[in-house]
């Protein structure tokens, strides 16, 4: 008996499904495809990170830099544990309130002017509230009992800056039409830096407003020209720990990431090697010294010069603090190192002339080998409605009265000027490195790190609280600097500070052997060591030996926030 015919309509239906599901499967054949050359191009992403991980840090390094990553990690969760938190944030705000009650003025005698007056105040008015606010209690920088900050030039400079100021008040260099004079000493000052600095014929530069500025537009334009000619979208900076912290900022604005290299003792200074394996395709700059801001080493720039022609990476060196120095030591009659555009790797550096330049503060240059790479930190913008803008580095108006500055005091001091401020200023930091290497009353217990060849003259203690050096000199009014990793203070020789070494060397005498004594009587009493009670110890000794810094952060936003309390 012949079998029953399917339905026409049922047979119909079943053809349609099985013709759409010729359809289907090859669709899910292409998303596992689509899928699996995904997950094989995160793989090799994060295998060749590993592998470069490996590579510049070794399995060694790399583990020591996975277990700091840990420990920061669980610390930082448990400083958010809803105990703990609570109690951090009470410190915290104490300690900022007891930084406010320092710097905010409060009490009888005090106005606060919070809104503009009904009426314009007279100008005698004016120079009187002006005469109480330069009087205020300060440190006083002016009998040379401040480490660096003040570089200043002498009496007659600022009377002469001042006239400068006076006769260039409104003038703007975005404006060089309005503004001719200023054009011309903005491009004479650039010129005269890069002859100092021994630039090729078409070296180029620019002013900026400071040293900050000047390496954030050095890491721009190594990152723009990486990008531009080598399509790099992922830039790197290798850099030793000890370089100044803009480049740190010029890696959080500009999307960049660092890779920071240890300057370990004896010499403090990173290792050329380490450097080298560090770096691959994503490396778009090295950077040195001359010399750095905590130690006043000169990084070994030869040697990363080498590499960098060897490896074809650009090179900067950060001249900003041995700015007018490092230029002249030799003429000086002082022991010195090459570091400038001699050296074929070299192709830009930093150089503050509010520094040694003795101009007035806000003044800068950024120089390059080529005026090629100088374009590549500028901003063009050719479509604004406003019309075709054009800067060369990140402000647009700028005081032409700082460059006017600037200028006249480059011109009033002039090469023998600078010359004899080297032989003064370097003389005095090598007064105070003698004494500490070789007076048995500072060199029991005190040591100098590395060998400054400039003005800085940084020091340690294996045998006394360095933290409670920094305040006992604080209480006699000293204003040093207090480093970290390892705990050290630094003097930063300026011209102020160059008859006053004599005090800072019979002070520094008293306030170490007083720290002997009571280290003696905490051991005759068998105590353990205590802690340390002043703001240096505070900060760096506790606050910043913890892995999580977020403590650290938080008081230095609160110290930020009491700078605008009026």
């Amino acid at each position: 008996m012949a079998s029953p015919g399917v339905p026409a309509r049922l047979k119909s239906s079943f053809n349609s499904q099985r013709s759409s599901g010729k359809g289907i499967i090859p669709l899910l054949l292409n998303v596992d495809l689509l899928r699996n050359v995904i997950f094989i191009l995160f793989l090799l992403r994060w295998t060749r990170k590993g592998f470069l991980k490996l590579k510049g840090r070794g399995i060694i390094g790399t583990t020591i830099d996975t277990y700091i990553s840990i420990r920061r990690t669980l610390y930082g969760l448990f400083l958010r544990a809803p105990g703990v938190r609570n109690q951090v944030r009470k410190q915290v705000s104490e300690a900022v309130t007891k930084l406010e009650g320092k710097l905010v003025p409060s009490g009888p005698g005090v106005t606060r002017y919070l809104t503009l007056p009904k009426e314009g105040w007279s100008e005698s008015q004016v120079r009187a509230e002006l005469g109480k606010l330069s009087d205020m209690e300060h440190t006083r920088w002016e009998d040379g009992l401040v480490s660096g900050a003040v570089y200043h030039g002498g009496d007659e400079m600022v009377k002469l800056q001042t006239e400068a100021f006076g006769k260039f008040l409104v003038a703007n260099p975005i404006h060089p039409d309005v503004f001719p004079g200023v054009r011309k000493m903005e491009a004479e000052i650039v010129a005269m830096v890069l002859a100092m600095f021994n630039a090729p014929q078409g070296g180029a530069g620019v002013t900026t407003s400071g040293g900050t500025e000047s390496i954030l537009m050095a890491c721009l334009s190594a990152r723009q020209k990486a990008f531009v000619e080598r399509g790099v979208t992922e830039p790197e900076i290798i850099l030793p720990e000890t370089a100044h912290t803009a480049f740190r900022k010029a890696c959080a604005y500009f999307k960049i990431r660092m890779h920071l290299v240890a300057c370990p003792a004896p010499s403090y200074r990173a290792s050329v090697p380490a450097i080298s394996r560090l770096i691959n395709s994503n490396t778009i700059l090295l950077v040195g010294s001359a010399p750095n801001f905590p130690h006043g080493i000169i990084d070994d720039i030869a040697s990363l010069s080498k590499l960098a022609v060897r490896r074809k990476i650009p090179l900067h060196v950060d001249c900003c603090l041995g700015s007018f120095l490092v230029p002249f030591l030799e003429k000086a009659g002082f022991e010195t190192e090459l570091f400038d555009f001699r050296l074929r790797g070299v192709t830009s550096i930093s150089c503050d002339t509010h520094k040694y330049g003795f101009a007035p503060k806000g003044n800068s240059t950024v120089l390059y080998r080529t005026r090629e790479l100088r374009a590549y930190q500028y901003f063009i913008c050719p479509d604004w409605s406003g019309g075709v803008y054009a800067s060369p580095s990140i402000a647009g108006s700028r005081a032409g009265a700082l460059i006017a500055g600037c200028w006249a005091s480059l011109m009033a001091q002039g090469e023998s000027g600078y010359v004899s401020a080297c032989h003064s200023i370097v003389g005095a930091a090598k007064k105070i490195e003698t004494a500490l290497r070789e007076q048995p009353a500072f060199s029991a217990d005190l040591a100098v790190i590395g060998r400054p060849l400039v003005s800085v003259v940084a020091f340690k203690s294996d045998t006394l609280n360095t933290y409670d050096i920094a305040d006992g000199m604080s209480a006699k009014g000293w204003h040093l600097n207090a480093l970290q990793t390892p705990p050290a203070i630094h003097v930063a020789v300026t011209l102020p500070i160059v008859p006053a070494v004599d005090r800072l060397l019979e002070d520094l005498q008293a306030v170490v052997e007083a720290e002997r004594e009571k280290e003696r009587e905490r051991k005759a009493a068998g105590k353990p060591a205590g802690a340390a009670k002043g703001d240096a110890a505070a900060l760096y000794g506790v606050a910043g030996s913890l892995p999580d810094k977020s403590i650290v952060n938080a008081l230095a936003s609160g110290f930020l926030d009491t700078l605008y309390k009026a």
